[in-house]
């Protein structure tokens, strides 16, 4: 009998001891779980991807720096082609000297080639905005010396053209469900078009210059850049098939201000009179 009861006690010890072990620890509590952590990580890069990029207040940040920039651009160079236009010592002197023409043309395309190829330069502060003003200066030059040579009242009336296209391309880009950023395709091959149509009027006008080809080719030039204009425009919104990065505020300004600098020049050669 005390052999058995012994037994028993045993076994009922062993039980005990297996229901102990297979008891499911205790949660722990919300201070040992938080112990060492001061925030949330939002600075892990999955986080970044899959959260900041797509999130619609970053979209609407990246979209008010980039046209803020574009207006700074877009005032300094009226400036500059107002100066050149109403000031006649200033207009004398620069078409008299189109040696900084040719100089102010190699700045623009070292930094065009720069900020377009080269990712680094763009991304990195102050070197972007270094870069991208001495790029506005230089092509504010440029246009201001091709608006010397027109009538006062045809670059007011071809600046006022301009800004009415572009406003209302502008409007359309943001407010239609068409998905310009689809149509790469056309686009390539409208300016595989153009870049032949321009080699070819580079031969032919200067034997023998036929009046309406300018005026042809600076149509068809205008109405690709403000394809071009939609295209850039709605790669900013974020909604369509193909989108821009918010870290690439610098070349998506680049790309609009270049899209309005050519709207204006080839509406310049349209409409505008050259002065006698």
């Amino acid at each position: 009998m005390t052999q058995g009861k012994l037994s028993l006690a045993n076994k009922s010890t062993d039980g005990s001891s297996c229901e102990q072990a297979f008891v499911a620890p205790s949660p722990p509590t919300y201070e040992e779980a938080t112990v060492g952590i001061s925030a949330p990580c939002y600075n892990d890069v999955e986080m970044l991807t899959e959260f900041t990029w797509d999130d619609h207040n970053i979209r609407r940040i990246f979209i008010r720096k980039v046209y803020t920039i574009l207006l700074i651009q877009l005032l300094v160079t009226l400036a500059i082609v107002a100066l050149f236009t109403f000031c006649d010592p200033v207009k004398e002197y620069i078409q008299t000297n189109p040696g900084w023409y040719w100089a102010s043309y190699a700045v623009f395309f070292v930094t065009y080639l720069i900020l377009s190829c080269c990712s680094a330069p763009r991304r990195q502060f102050p070197w972007n905005l270094i870069l991208l003003s001495i790029f506005t200066l230089s092509l504010a030059y440029m246009t201001g010396m091709l608006s010397s040579f027109y009538n006062t009242k045809s670059v007011v009336m071809c600046l006022g053209i301009t800004a009415a296209v572009c406003l209302l391309v502008t409007v359309f880009s943001f407010q239609t469900k068409i998905d310009v950023t689809s149509y790469q395709g056309v686009l390539f091959v409208f300016c595989m078009v153009m870049f032949i149509s321009g080699l070819l009027l580079a031969i032919v006008l200067p034997f023998q210059y036929v009046p309406w080809l300018d005026s042809v080719y600076a149509a068809l030039g205008a109405i690709l850049f403000t394809m071009f204009l939609a295209f850039d425009t709605q790669l900013l919104m974020g909604n369509k098939r193909y989108t821009m990065s918010p870290e690439e505020y610098i070349f998506a300004t680049l790309n609009i201000y270049l899209d309005i600098v050519y709207i204006f020049s080839f509406f310049l050669q349209i409409a505008g009179t050259k002065r006698e």
